[in-house]
């Protein structure tokens, strides 16, 4: 079987999309499954691991995301790539002028396409201040998605909120967790050190972008109130984007690791004790699952992957969505408690140990399967 994957973004770079598509490309390249690549082409010029064909094209950096490029138009090349190679299926992470021009060139070939949905641009027109325009972008992501066979979302609440608005075909396609990778057994007492921790001294993190859309003001607000009554309550802050200045001039005593590879993340994780995450922006947000798998005591908000992953008071803490004096109620009230994030961590870790993206995989392949037969039959019907 051949599929063909289409994304604006792709490893080394950091995001949930890359990460999920990474995961996915090495278990289908473990099944001897085909793989055709379509991204914009990177500054670097690299090839991407792992892929047996990989068309790459013209692409724009967006102001700050500099890290990601926007795939521009390809329909040329992507039709004569799929009429050499045709793929059995095409999956479409993203939504951008390449995505589209991808949908346009499978639907005229009569490939069957699925689609994810990975990120919130509708929320994403609040957070940047042109909440005016949340119902534009909602139709025009309707519009896209419709078109496709299937829209994967990564949880059952994301499939009743995008139905609600009018969304067809929408299927779950959960995330996965290697929990070989993220562990307890990774806690580095050199790295505690290096921050300035003993033993027993909490240290509570945070990994993600910092940007507008990850309600960063409710960390600050957090950590300085957690920092009030636990005086010796050491911060680090995982990640970079276009509010770190600001964050540093907020909260002087943390520390600010910038991106960090993938085995450096995974000491972090396991040498903390509290994660705190208080965006409500992710479609899944890897990050809470990673956080569990290395024991620690999660404070989210009933959101996404903290939703599906956590009963509250068992396997973290969360709080209604937008209750932000409870969340940092929840946050103080567990960094006095040591035995209690202890407790959760160790439950959280049981939670998630289990989600392997072997199984994650096996839904993926499952619905491009039932698309591609579809086709086939309809393309039978057409010939008889």
């Amino acid at each position: 079987m051949r599929i063909c994957f289409v994304s604006d973004t792709w490893s080394p770079d950091i995001n949930g999309v890359a990460h999920t598509l990474g995961h996915l490309s090495r278990e289908l390249t473990a099944r001897h499954i085909t793989l055709q690549l379509v991204r914009p082409r990177p500054d670097n010029g690299s090839r991407a691991e792992g892929i047996d064909d990989e068309l790459q094209v013209s692409g724009f950096h967006l102001p700050g995301y500099q890290a990601i490029k926007i795939g521009l138009p390809a329909g040329r090349a992507l039709a004569r790539l799929w009429q050499a190679r045709r793929p059995d299926a095409v999956y479409i992470a993203t939504e951008g002028p390449l995505g589209w021009s991808a949908l346009r060139q499978a639907r005229r070939l009569g490939l069957p396409v699925a689609s994810g949905f990975h990120t919130n641009f509708d929320h994403y027109a609040s957070d940047y201040g042109v909440g005016w325009l949340e119902g534009s972008v909602t139709a025009v992501l309707r519009h896209f998605h419709n078109r496709t066979g299937a829209t994967l979302v990564p949880t059952a609440a994301q499939v009743r909120a995008l139905s609600a608005k009018g969304f067809a075909n929408v299927q779950v396609m959960s995330r996965g967790i290697d929990a070989r990778h993220f562990s307890p057994d990774k806690r580095d007492a050199t790295l505690r050190e290096s921050w300035g921790a003993v033993e027993h001294q909490p240290v509570a993190l945070h990994v993600g972008r910092m940007a507008s859309e990850k309600n960063l003001d409710l960390l600050v607000e957090s950590v300085e109130a957690m920092q009030q009554v636990q005086p010796d309550l050491v911060t680090v802050l995982v990640g970079d984007g276009p509010l770190r200045d600001n964050l540093q001039r907020r909260l002087p005593n943390a520390i600010f690791t910038g991106f960090i590879n993938r085995e450096s993340l995974a000491r972090h994780y396991a040498s903390a004790d509290i994660f705190v995450f208080p965006s409500c922006s992710e479609t899944y947000g890897n990050v809470v699952a990673e956080a569990m798998a290395s024991s620690l005591g999660v404070v989210a908000f009933d959101h996404a992957a903290a939703s599906e992953l956590i009963t509250s008071g068992e396997q973290g803490l969360t709080v209604p969505v937008g209750d932000e004096a409870a969340f940092i109620e929840q946050a103080v009230s567990l960094c006095q408690h040591p035995a209690s994030y202890a407790q959760l961590g160790r439950l959280a870790r049981q939670r998630v140990a289990a989600t392997g993206w072997d199984r994650i995989t096996d839904d993926f392949m499952r619905i491009l399967l039932s698309l591609k037969e579809t086709s086939d039959d309809a393309a039978n019907a057409l010939r008889l």
